[in-house]
């Protein structure tokens, strides 16, 4: 079968023939029919990232596609369902291995393009907003990197949960989007005083930060007192810098949110989010947002949009060609 796969850390990954897998105890097969990128897959390339494998592996942390195959042990999902799965790692490929426990079952009415890029982008800020944040109904949410991936999933949740959203991306294009997801107010992060005009519109209850660096320091001055700063992830290249006294004189929370930890210490609040949110898909509350899809072959130039930033929403690998 075909595959992407990091051979080296820091090399481009190759588009390589390797064995077909077979399921283990506890695991299915499943041909995969597309693969969600994140920014955490660039981070792999560079041996960057905490769950990072050790090369050569194949690139892909989530999927979507059909159970062909059990492992021992394993009776469901039953051969045939479709399902998406946040694998961590093999989904740039055709057919791949994964836990059964890691599966869920995606509606019929949902695309292959939509599951691929659903589990990641809509489970962290579901899970980030509603446990961590705690955000409430008629508080205003900053949106950080409003286009991206995770963030216009923020910026849809956040607005359906009853908050005012700020959104804050890069050019009209993407707050066009962003707009279209239920925000309420569009700052330009190219032009925009950040600190000035969120202060203006109010101030924030709530930041949801997917970029770090100046951003951060940014957001963090226009926070309301007691208000809740999520550190979502890094797509500016820059880890932000914390200044203790301005948490202490405001009251702010800084809460750390990384999604897939949940399957190792929180599983059940996991299972409850992305029920609630299959739940919110089916009753046509969220619509996910596929900025662009390219087929395996292509993979590189896929990669390519999402280190560029150069979609709005999820950038999806189809193995379909």
């Amino acid at each position: 079968m075909k595959a992407a796969r990091v051979e080296n850390f820091g090399d481009p990954p190759v588009l390589a023939e390797i064995e077909s897998p077979s399921p283990g105890p506890g695991q299915v097969l499943v041909r995969i029919a597309a693969c969600g990128l994140n920014f955490a897959d660039l981070l792999m390339i560079d041996g960057k990232y905490q769950d990072t494998p050790e090369p050569p592996f194949t690139l892909g942390m989530e999927i979507a596609g059909i159970v062909e195959g059990h492992g021992e042990g394993v009776a469901l999902p039953a051969i045939g369902t479709r399902v998406a799965v946040f694998a961590g790692s093999g989904g740039l490929a055709e057919y791949g291995v994964f836990d059964a426990a890691r599966c869920v079952p995606i509606p019929d009415t949902m695309s292959f393009e939509e599951a691929a890029g659903f589990l990641v982008a809509y489970g962290t800020s579901h899970l980030a907003l509603t446990r961590r944040a705690r955000l409430r109904d008629g508080e205003r949410l900053l949106v950080l990197g409003a286009s991206g991936g995770v963030g216009l999933t923020a910026v849809e949740l956040g607005a359906a949960m009853g908050a005012e959203v700020i959104a804050v991306a890069r050019g009209s294009d993407k707050l066009a989007a962003a707009k279209d997801a239920g925000a309420h107010h569009l700052l330009d992060a190219r032009t925009a005083d950040l600190r000035a005009e969120v202060k203006a519109l109010g101030g924030a209850d709530v930041v949801y930060d997917a970029v770090g660096g100046q951003m951060f320091t940014d957001a963090m001055r226009a926070t309301n007192p007691e208000g809740r700063i999520l550190v979502i992830g890094f797509a500016s290249g820059q880890l932000p810098q914390i200044v203790p006294n301005h948490l202490l004189v405001k009251n702010i929370d800084v809460i750390g949110f990384y999604w897939g930890g949940y399957m190792r210490f929180g599983a059940a609040h996991l299972a409850d989010s992305l029920k609630a949110l299959m739940d919110m898909y089916e009753a046509g509350r969220i619509r996910p947002h596929v900025g662009a899809t390219r087929p395996l072959d292509r993979s590189a130039e896929a990669l390519d949009l999402l280190r560029d930033r150069a979609v709005a929403g999820k950038v999806v690998v189809t193995m379909d060609g």
